[in-house]
Order: structure tokens, then C-alpha cells, then sequence
């Protein structure tokens, strides 16, 4: 194909994704190739290229592009890189629906409510002649589900057509979604891997099936459970004696008033919940906070417990100085989480700032008191919101601040409308207001501006909240990371920068710069094998952080100290052994979902 060509084919692609209604998936490549023609029919697609029409969505239409046979003509302008792009989609996609029937099938076959050896021993016990029933599979029977007539001796074992497969499929779906709908239960339900089980488990008992009643649920049961889950965290008690564990505590109201406090153990296998206390007759003071902590670092081992986390209250700074006088080797860290919104609430309140964010609360409460100006804000942003929630309050400003900046054009076209002339609120202060915020150009200046002070402090603070991959590692490394950032924000201005940097080095002083965290920093390979530590500047500040996290590890131990400071470290900084090695290079060069320092060093 001629280079004319191609460029005619780019161009096609670039104006088109112009012009195209709502996609479906915004992610899927086919949406690079076509759009949608029909916003009341998704599934009716139409080529970029050769402008063909076709049904079956954005999969068929990169079968089109791909050239690949079967339900779709070709498209005679793809190009060859086109078509492999497609190609390689469609076997992603395709690789990805095998390995999750390969799960789901692993799932469902572990799932055995008949012991059948036992049951036959059993029999031979009581002397019994007879076979026992064993109810077949559900999709053996073929009358009419009904769950009003459970009587298994109706049914007939049959081979189901698809047809009828799928019929009574659809039927069992009804049953299943109108139990969600009228019992309220969340739709994201369905991915629990605890739901399939139960749906395999039904299965297999066949006809007659019946619920257990509440005093099941709330007694018996409940204790078994209990007991099943006490067996199952024996791996993470070994797991808390081979690499260690944090003791984190949440204290909390609940709505009738009552003072409740939880205590969780977190490890490389996830988080455990260890134990509540209700008592709202005493105070929450630093002594018994630090009583409750204490008695739970008993139970588990204080040998085993690596750190206790908490927030920043001043009860809870009083109880970690009476743990280290108790207990000098376990450390006392304050929640990332809270630390870095501390940070962006104290940031938020600077004049430069407060007078933006505030005007953007008054935007969005202006538009949300009013069901006319929501309705009409709607239209213009084509069902769009402007407040999104966070994982804190701070967030959810930052939030609606990125949301009103993607909807300016938007929110200018609004008050610009002969709607907005004719309404009532137009004619009102607080309506003139709002105009007078949306039509301003120094606003919108000062929303860029706090968006790029506060979006690199909110990217370590999902990084913080996370829960599918320990953060520990990269607390001290993005902040550094964020404060160049800011830096870059007020373009190397220090006069605008430096009372910003000063709040973010007050907050994290003795919270986010512990032994315990700068250790982590240098044993994280992104940090240290990306840029030496030894030519930054605060290299000694960080190897001063790791001598003293050892020492305070490994009290009276003088020869595992220097085994770790003089030996196992001075491997990882030359990178002997695995370290060196091209794969354990490349694994450690981009920090995605997948790179889990812990991992690689263990």
C-alpha cells in the first residue's frame, strides 16, 4: 500500500473519532476503527475505513479489519499493520476468556458435597443394602424450574438441547437477580468466588434444595465459619513468623454512638481481621489504647510484630511512646493515607488556593441545590457529573476540580444559553455568582494551577491507599518524586514553591521519613538500581535510616547487624547474583500493578 494511502487512512481515522457517537468500551482498539451509529443501538457499528455497517459490535468490527474469515467480510482498505493490530486484540481478549473459563472450571471442581467413599463405609457400617441417591447435576433435569413443586421423583434425566440449555439457564438467572434486587445485594456479588461455589454446590444437590433459617445463619453456622477461618490462617501465623507483621488499629462510631475499636494484622498474605472492642464507657486515652495494642502484640508474638500503625491523634502518638519504652524494637508509624490528606488539607488552605477551591464548592453546590440547573448542567455535559468521590474528603475536592476542568467548555456553554437567560436563577446574586465564577478566566487559571500543585501528592496518596500491593516501599520515593514535581509546577520558583514544600516536609517528619521507611526505599530495586543512592542527596540521611532500622530489628545482636549492613546489603548494592541478572534489571524498570519489590528480594 502506497505511503498517499496510508496517510489518507490516518487521516480518515483521526476525523472520524471526531464526528462518532458513545462507545461502548472507550479501551477496546476496534473503537480506533469505528464508531457507533445508532446511541439507542450499541451494537450497530460502522468502519472508518470502508464505511461498512455491521451489528455485533466493536468484536465483529475488528474481525472486519483483521481480515479474519467466518461471520464478516473484509475490509478492503485495512492495512496489514491494522490487521495484525486487530489480530492481536482479538487473541488477547480471546486468551483472557480461556484463562477465566480455565479459573471459574478450577473453582467449580473443587466444589464436592458428596464424600462418596465415606457415605459407602458408612453403609457397611449400619448394614444397609441399599444405594444412596445421589441427586444428579441441575442440567440433567428437564421439566419446567419452578421452585414452588421441589420434588426431585418429577424430574426426568434427559440430554439437554442448547436451546433448552439456554432457556432454563435464563430462567435460574431471574431467580438469582430477583434475590438481589429485593434483598438489596451488591451486583459486584457475582465476581465473589464464595457465590460460584454456592451456585456449584446447589447444583450438584439437585431439586429440594432448602435454605438454612436464620438461627442456621446466626449460630451454628456462624461458628463453623468462624472455626474454617481460624484453620485457614495458620499460613499467614507462619507467614507472620518467617517475615514479620504490622499490628493496624481503626477506632471508630458507630451510629447509635457507640466508641468501637478494631484491630487488623496485616502480612504478605493480606490483611486479618484480630479483634473488636465496644466500650464506650472508658476514654480512648494514649494509656488505653496502648493497653489494648500491647495484650493483642501478646497473643500474637511481640517477636513477630514488626510495626503498630495508626493514625495521627494525639492518643495514639501517647501510646506509641509507651510501646517503645515497653517494647523499643517494634516500630510506631502514623497511616500513610492520613498523613498525605494532612498534607493536602494544609496545602489547600493557602490563600493562592483557598479562594479557588472555595468558589469551585460554591460552583457545584449552586448546580446541585437546583433540580433545574442539575437537569440542565446534565444536558450540557451529556449525563455527566461534576463531584466524584475519593478516599478522602480532600480527594473528592481534587476530584471535582479535575471534573470541572474536563467540563469548561461545557459549563461556559450552559451559562452562555438561552436556558440559562431565561431562568430565574439567572436574575438571583447567587446565580449572577456563579456565572460570574464560570465565565472567569482567572479561575480557570487558578484550577489549572491547583491541579497540577496537588495531582502529584494524589498520586501518592491512591498509591498509599491501595490495598492489592504493599506501598511501604514506595512512600518515601514518590514523595520525593512529587516534591520535584511541584517544583516543576511553579516552574523552579522557589519563592512560590517553598511554603509548600515546607508543609509537605513538616507533615512527614518522624511519619513518612522513619528508619522503617527510608530501609524500604533503598531495598526497592526501582529506586536504587534507577539512580544510585550513593550521588543523591540525601544518601546519608538514608543510610543513617537503615543502620538504625537494623539496630532497632536486631537488638543485642551484634553479628546479625553486621551481617546485614556488611554483607546482604553490600550483595544487593553490587547486584551479585540474581540481582545482576538482564530479567531482574527489566523487572524492576517500570513500576505498574505487577512490580511487587517483596517479591524480587524474597
Amino acid at each position: 500500500m502506497s505511503q498517499d494511502a496510508n496517510a489518507t487512512m490516518h487521516s480518515s481515522i483521526a476525523s472520524g473519532s471526531a464526528t462518532s457517537l458513545p462507545k461502548r468500551n472507550s479501551e477496546d482498539v476496534g473503537w480506533e476503527y469505528g464508531f457507533v451509529i445508532n446511541e439507542n443501538n450499541k451494537d450497530c457499528v460502522q468502519c472508518k475505513l470502508c464505511e461498512k455497517q455491521m451489528g455485533g459490535g466493536v468484536s465483529r468490527l475488528k474481525k472486519h479489519i483483521a481480515h479474519i474469515r467466518g461471520d464478516v467480510s473484509q475490509c478492503l482498505k485495512s492495512s496489514k499493520e491494522y490487521q495484525d493490530k486487530c489480530k492481536e486484540a482479538i487473541m488477547e481478549a480471546k486468551t483472557k476468556r480461556l484463562q477465566k473459563q480455565k479459573e471459574d472450571k478450577e473453582l467449580r471442581d473443587r466444589v464436592d458435597i458428596e464424600e462418596r467413599e465415606q457415605i459407602e463405609e458408612d453403609l457397611e457400617i449400619v448394614g444397609s443394602k441399599k444405594r444412596p441417591h445421589f441427586l444428579g447435576p441441575m442440567d440433567k433435569f428437564t421439566s419446567t424450574i419452578n421452585p414452588k413443586i421441589p420434588d426431585p421423583t418429577k424430574m426426568k434425566q434427559r440430554v439437554l438441547s442448547d436451546s433448552l440449555f439456554k432457556e432454563r439457564t435464563h430462567i435460574v438467572h431471574q431467580y438469582v437477580a430477583r434475590w438481589v434486587y429485593e434483598s438489596g445485594i451488591p451486583f459486584h456479588v457475582e465476581d465473589n468466588d464464595s457465590f460460584k461455589k454456592l451456585c456449584e454446590a446447589v447444583g450438584q444437590f439437585g431439586s429440594g434444595y432448602q435454605p438454612p433459617s436464620q438461627y442456621l445463619l446466626r449460630e451454628p453456622l456462624l461458628k463453623e465459619e468462624v472455626d474454617r477461618t481460624k484453620k485457614s490462617l495458620k499460613n499467614q501465623e507462619e507467614e507472620w513468623a518467617l517475615t514479620g507483621c504490622s499490628i493496624m488499629t481503626d477506632a471508630w462510631t458507630d451510629r447509635k454512638r457507640r466508641s468501637i475499636m478494631n484491630l487488623c494484622v496485616n502480612c504478605r498474605h493480606g490483611t486479618t481481621f484480630l479483634s473488636s472492642k465496644e466500650d464506650s464507657e472508658e476514654s480512648h486515652t494514649g494509656e488505653y489504647i496502648f493497653a489494648y495494642v500491647d495484650k493483642c502484640i501478646e497473643d500474637i508474638g511481640a517477636k513477630n510484630v514488626v510495626q503498630v500503625v495508626t493514625d495521627n491523634a494525639s492518643n495514639n502518638m501517647t501510646a506509641g511512646e509507651l510501646l517503645k519504652l515497653k517494647r523499643p524494637h517494634i516500630f510506631w508509624t502514623s497511616y500513610a493515607t492520613h498523613t498525605i490528606n494532612l498534607m493536602l488539607q494544609d496545602i489547600g488552605k493557602q490563600p493562592k488556593f483557598k479562594g479557588i477551591i472555595d468558589k469551585a464548592k460554591a460552583l457545584t453546590i449552586f448546580i446541585y441545590a437546583h433540580h433545574n440547573t442539575l437537569a440542565m448542567m446534565r444536558k450540557y455535559t451529556k449525563k455527566k457529573d461534576i463531584v466524584r468521590p475519593g478516599v478522602t474528603r480532600f480527594a473528592t475536592s481534587f476530584l471535582t476540580l479535575q471534573s470541572l476542568a474536563e467540563k469548561k467548555e461545557d459549563l461556559r456553554k450552559m451559562f452562555s444559553s438561552n436556558a440559562w437567560e431565561k431562568s430565574k436563577w439567572a436574575k438571583m446574586t447567587k446565580g449572577k455568582t456563579t456565572f460570574a465564577t464560570v465565565m472567569s478566566s482567572a479561575f480557570w487559571n487558578g484550577v489549572t494551577l491547583c491541579l497540577k500543585v496537588f495531582a502529584p501528592l494524589v498520586k501518592v496518596l491512591r498509591i498509599v491507599d491501595r490495598d492489592w500491593k504493599p506501598s511501604m516501599a514506595f512512600v518515601y520515593g514518590e514523595l520525593k518524586q512529587a516534591k520535584e514535581d511541584i517544583k516543576e509546577a511553579f516552574k523552579q520558583n522557589e519563592t512560590n514553591y517553598r511554603p509548600i514544600l515546607n508543609i509537605i516536609d513538616a507533615k512527614a517528619k518522624d511519619r513518612l521519613d522513619s528508619p522503617l521507611h527510608l530501609v524500604a526505599y533503598m531495598l526497592n530495586p526501582f529506586y536504587y538500581y534507577k539512580e544510585s543512592l550513593l550521588q543523591a542527596d540525601d544518601a546519608q540521611i538514608v543510610m543513617d535510616g537503615v543502620i538504625e532500622c537494623v539496630e532497632h530489628l536486631l537488638p543485642d545482636d551484634e553479628e546479625g547487624q553486621d551481617n546485614v549492613i556488611n554483607i546482604e546489603l553490600v550483595k544487593y548494592k553490587n547486584k551479585d547474583g540474581a540481582f545482576g541478572k538482564a530479567l531482574a534489571k527489566r523487572g524492576c524498570e517500570r513500576n505498574d500493578d505487577n512490580y511487587d519489590p517483596g517479591k524480587l528480594l524474597n
